[in-house]
C-alpha cells in the first residue's frame, strides 16, 4: 500500500488557495495579502426597493498603499461606492471616482458619509440573509467576501 505524500498534497493546497480569490471564512473576517475586510453588511430593503446601502471595514497591514477600485456582487447590477456630502441644508450623493485610498498600516470604514451603494437590486435584501461580494483592490486584487444583512436602520 502507498504511502500518501503529505509534502505534496499540502503543496496543491497552498496552489490552490493562491489561485482564488479570497473568501470570508471566519465570522465576515477576510484577508488576502495586506488587505483585511471586517464588518460586512448590507441594510435590510423594503419590497419593491432598487438601491441598498452597505458598510464595510478595510484595513491595510502592508507598508504600501492600496486602492479600492471596484464593488460588484451577483445581487446588484452595479456597486458604487458613494459620498454624502451636506451643501447647504440640501444632502449630495455622489460617485467617488477613481477609488478609494487604503493608507498603510491604516484603515478605512465605508459605513456613513463614505459607503457602498448597490444598485438595480434583482431582490430587496432581507435580514439574515447573506450575500456575496468581490471588491476589487489595485495590489490585492479581487476579494470575495460575505455581507450579513442587518435591519434596515443598520442595527
Amino acid at each position: 500500500m502507498a504511502r500518501p505524500n503529505f509534502a505534496t498534497a499540502g503543496l496543491l493546497a497552498l496552489l490552490v488557495s493562491l489561485a482564488a480569490p479570497a473568501l470570508a471564512a471566519d465570522g465576515g473576517r477576510v484577508a488576502n495579502g495586506a488587505i483585511t475586510l471586517t464588518d460586512a453588511t448590507l441594510k435590510a430593503m423594503v419590497p419593491g426597493a432598487k438601491v441598498g446601502g452597505g458598510a464595510i471595514t478595510i484595513a491595510n497591514k502592508g507598508s504600501e498603499p492600496d486602492r479600492l477600485l471596484s464593488v460588484s456582487s451577483p445581487a446588484a447590477g452595479m456597486v458604487e461606492l458613494h459620498e454624502m456630502t451636506m451643501e447647504g441644508e440640501v444632502m449630495r450623493m455622489r460617485r467617488i471616482e477613481g477609488g478609494i485610498a487604503i493608507p498603510p498600516g491604516g484603515s478605512v470604514t465605508l459605513n456613513g458619509a463614505q459607503h457602498l451603494m448597490f444598485m438595480k437590486v434583482a431582490k430587496p435584501f432581507e435580514t439574515g440573509e447573506r450575500v456575496p461580494v468581490t471588491l476589487t483592490f489595485e495590489k490585492a486584487g479581487p476579494i470575495e467576501t460575505m455581507f450579513t444583512v442587518g435591519s434596515a436602520s443598520g442595527r
